[in-house]
């Protein structure tokens, strides 16, 4: 919309839809009873020297509701995945046979339902705190802008409105998604 020196809001209001979506990106792989493939997305294999996806190192299918399969492309990769599997916080004990991985999913008691909709309250929180960190950075670019003279002090109050209108968005999307990922967790 606006760039008045090195204040730009397109930028600030990127950054905050950086994290909402990257909070969307955190919940998928929230288990919440059902398989999805995306649920091992946050898992990292440690192969050839990196940390890679799981889906980089094989296929990942669901056969059943309550089962998730990854077929690993290479052999010496099956023990990495299914310790990375085993040492994620989700709870999973996959089935080793050969390059194929079963992956069973338990249904959740409420003790891990509460668990899990603890970590996603946790996920909501740090994705504030990102929309707050690029908020204040928006502020003192304005500020620095103002006091440069690059813009005027109607025009910082502007933006700065705007920004805030932007801030309180973003936190409001983030508090939705919050919402409907509990009432998925807690429901089943």
């Amino acid at each position: 919309m606006s760039k008045a020196g090195d204040f730009d809001f397109k930028d600030i209001s990127r950054r905050m839809e950086g994290a909402v979506e990257a909070l969307k990106k955190e919940f998928s792989g929230l288990r919440t009873g059902r398989a999805s493939p995306a649920l091992l997305d946050p898992i990292k294999i440690d192969a050839y020297g990196s940390l890679t996806p799981i889906n980089q190192v094989g296929t990942v299918t669901v056969p059943e509701s309550r089962m998730l399969s990854v077929q690993v492309w290479d052999k010496n990769l099956a023990p990495a995945v299914d310790k990375a599997i085993r040492n994620s916080s989700l709870g999973l004990n996959p089935v080793v046979e050969g390059t194929l991985i079963r992956i069973p999913i338990p249904p959740l008691n409420e003790e891990r339902r509460a668990e899990l909709a603890k970590t996603a309250g946790s996920y909501a929180e740090q994705a504030r705190v990102a929309v707050r960190n690029v908020r204040r950075d928006g502020m003192d670019a304005l500020k620095r802008a103002e006091k440069d003279s690059l813009i005027s002090e109607d025009e910082h109050k502007r933006l700065s409105d705007q920004v805030q209108r932007e801030t309180d968005s973003s936190i409001e999307s983030i508090d939705q998604l919050l919402k409907q990922k509990q009432e998925e967790i807690t429901q089943v």
